[in-house]
C-alpha cells in the first residue's frame, strides 16, 4: 500500500467510498507516520449495507451448505495464495513483525475460513424419539443478518473466526475491523468479490466504535452481535442490545495467570514458552499471561533464569527477521501502558527489568515501542495486578501451596484464560477443575484446537465462540416434534 491508499467500505458486492467522505488516519506503529486512510463510516453506512445484508439474506440462507462452503474455501485460497503480502500489511497496521504474522495471523486466518466450511457440512442436527410415539428433531435455521465487530490485535485472524461461521451458517454479515487496523480486512473484502459471493452477503463498514460501531449494535435488522474487545465496551454492547432481546456473544479483557510449581518441568523449551505466554505479539494478547505466579521455594532460581530470557528478546523494526517484539499498536495505547508502569512503581513495585520505551534507530526512531517489563514486590490486590494492561508487562507473584495458588489465580475480576505448568497430573486435574477460567493450559500456552469451546467468565465475557459453539450462536434452534 502507497501513503495516499485510501480503503474502501464493501457494501452489497461493491467497493464503496462512505457517504459522508470522511476519512481517518492510519498510522504505521513502526514509524508514526501516516500510511493509508480508512471511512469514516456513519450510520447510514451501516444501513445502507444491512439493506443489502436483509436483500441478499433469503438466498445466502437457501444456499445447500456446499455451495456456501465451496465459496468460503475459494476465499481461503486466494488468502492463503497472497500469504505474504497480507502479512506485510497486518505487520505494517498493527505494529506487530512480519515473521508473527507470517507464522501465526495469515495462516490462522486461512484456517478459520476452511474449519468452518468443513464443519457447516458435517454439522449434524438432534433427533429424541418419545417412547410414546413420537419424534423430535431440531432445526436449526440462520438468524438474517447478524454483526461481528473485532479487534486491532490480531485483526485478520480474529475477523475470520468471526465471519466464518456466521457465513457458513446461512447468515449474511455486516462487520467492523477496528479502524485503527483496517488494512487486511479491506483486503479481504476485495478478495470475497473475486471468490464470487453474491452481492450483501458480506459487507464491511470501517469506522470508530462509537459511530460504526454503534450504529451496527443498534440497528433493529441485525439479530444478533459478535464483538471482540475491552469489558468496558462489552458491557455498553450488552447495554444496548438488551432491550432488543438481541442475541450477544462477548469476548472480552482477561488478567491471565500463568502458575509454575517447583516441580514443572522448567526445560529451556517450556520456560520460552513461559517467556513467550507474556510477551508475545509486545503482550497484546488477550490469552497473554501477565500475572506469573511462582512457587516460593523455587522463586529465585526460576526469576533469575526467566529475566535471562526477557532481557534476550529483541524489540525492533517489525520488517526484521531478527525482532522479537515489534511496536505498540498506537500512541493512545503506548501512552496507556507507560501509564501502567508508572502506576506499579507508584504502588511500590520494583522494575526488574524494562519499564521504559525504546528508540530503535533508522526507520523506527519515532515508532511506539516499550521493553518488556517484568515488575516484583506487587500484591495481588493492586491495580497493576487487577487491571488489564494489554502490553509487554509481567507481574512476578510467589505463593505457597495449590490453595494459595488457586486463590490468587481466581482473585480478579477477570476469567478468561490459565497455564499451569506441573508434572504432578492429579494436580493437573485438581487445579483444572478450580481454575474459574474459560481456558485452563497444562504446560502449554496458545494450543488451540478450533472445535473446542472458545470464552471467559465474569468480566471476560458471554457466550463462547469456536466450534459447534460458534454455529449455535449463529443459528436459531426449531424443535420439531411429530406423532406417529
Amino acid at each position: 500500500m502507497m501513503p495516499s491508499t485510501r480503503l474502501a467500505n464493501l457494501i452489497d458486492g461493491r467497493l464503496q467510498a462512505p457517504v459522508d467522505n470522511r476519512w481517518l488516519d492510519i498510522h504505521e506503529p513502526a514509524t508514526g507516520v501516516v500510511f493509508a486512510h480508512c471511512p469514516d463510516s456513519t450510520a447510514a453506512d451501516v444501513d445502507a449495507a444491512v439493506k443489502s445484508a436483509q436483500k441478499a439474506a433469503p438466498g445466502w440462507a437457501s444456499m445447500p451448505s456446499e455451495e456456501r462452503a465451496r465459496l468460503i474455501n475459494r476465499l481461503a485460497d486466494l488468502v492463503e495464495a497472497r500469504l505474504e503480502e497480507f502479512a506485510a500489511l497486518e505487520s505494517r497496521d498493527s505494529g506487530k513483525p512480519v515473521a508473527l504474522a507470517r507464522r501465526l495471523d495469515i495462516p490462522r486466518a486461512v484456517s478459520n475460513l476452511r474449519f468452518f466450511a468443513a464443519a457447516i457440512i458435517a454439522w449434524d442436527s438432534e433427533s429424541h424419539a418419545m417412547e410414546s410415539g413420537a419424534i423430535n428433531y431440531t432445526l436449526r435455521r440462520p438468524l438474517g443478518v447478524v454483526g461481528c465487530i473485532s479487534p486491532w490485535n490480531l485483526p485478520l485472524y480474529l475477523f475470520t473466526w468471526k465471519i466464518a461461521p456466521a457465513l457458513a451458517s446461512g447468515n449474511t454479515v455486516v462487520a467492523k475491523p477496528s479502524e485503527i487496523t483496517p488494512c487486511t480486512a479491506a483486503l479481504l473484502g476485495e478478495l470475497s468479490i473475486e471468490a464470487g459471493f453474491p452481492p450483501g452477503v458480506l459487507n464491511i463498514v470501517q469506522g470508530r466504535g462509537p459511530t460504526t460501531g454503534q450504529a451496527i449494535v443498534e440497528h433493529p435488522a441485525i439479530k444478533a452481535v459478535s464483538f471482540t474487545g475491552s469489558t468496558r465496551t462489552g458491557a455498553s454492547i450488552a447495554a444496548t442490545a438488551a432491550p432488543q432481546f438481541k442475541k450477544v456473544s462477548l469476548e472480552l479483557g482477561g488478567k491471565n495467570p500463568a502458575i509454575v510449581f517447583a516441580d514443572a518441568d522448567l526445560s529451556d523449551q517450556n520456560l520460552d514458552t513461559i517467556v513467550r505466554s507474556g510477551f508475545a505479539n509486545q503482550g497484546e494478547i488477550c490469552l497473554c499471561g501477565s500475572r506469573l505466579l511462582v512457587q516460593r521455594s523455587i522463586y529465585d532460581s526460576f526469576r533469575e533464569r526467566y529475566l535471562a530470557r526477557v532481557k534476550a528478546l529483541r524489540v525492533g523494526d517489525p520488517e526484521e527477521a531478527s525482532s522479537d517484539l515489534g511496536a505498540l499498536v498506537s500512541r493512545e495505547h503506548f501512552d496507556k501502558v507507560m501509564g501502567c508502569i508508572a502506576q506499579a512503581r507508584d504502588e511500590g513495585g520494583q522494575i526488574l527489568i524494562g519499564g521504559h520505551a525504546l528508540s530503535p534507530t533508522g526507520r523506527c526512531a519515532e515508532g511506539w515501542f516499550i521493553a518488556p517489563t517484568v515488575i516484583d514486590g506487587l500484591p495481588n490486590e493492586t491495580a497493576t495486578n487487577q487491571q488489564e494492561i494489554f502490553g509487554p508487562v509481567v507481574t512476578l507473584i510467589p505463593f505457597e501451596d495449590e490453595a494459595d495458588a488457586v486463590a490468587i489465580a481466581n482473585g480478579t475480576g477477570y476469567g478468561l484464560a490459565a497455564s499451569l505448568w506441573t508434572t504432578d497430573l492429579s494436580r493437573a486435574h485438581r487445579m483444572g477443575a478450580q481454575l474459574d477460567f474459560g481456558i485452563v493450559w497444562i504446560n502449554c500456552w496458545l494450543l488451540r484446537d478450533l472445535r473446542t469451546p472458545f470464552g471467559g467468565t465474569k468480566q471476560s465475557g458471554v457466550g463462547r465462540e469456536g466450534g459447534a459453539e460458534a454455529l449455535r450462536f449463529f443459528t436459531e434452534p426449531r424443535n420439531i416434534c411429530i406423532r406417529y
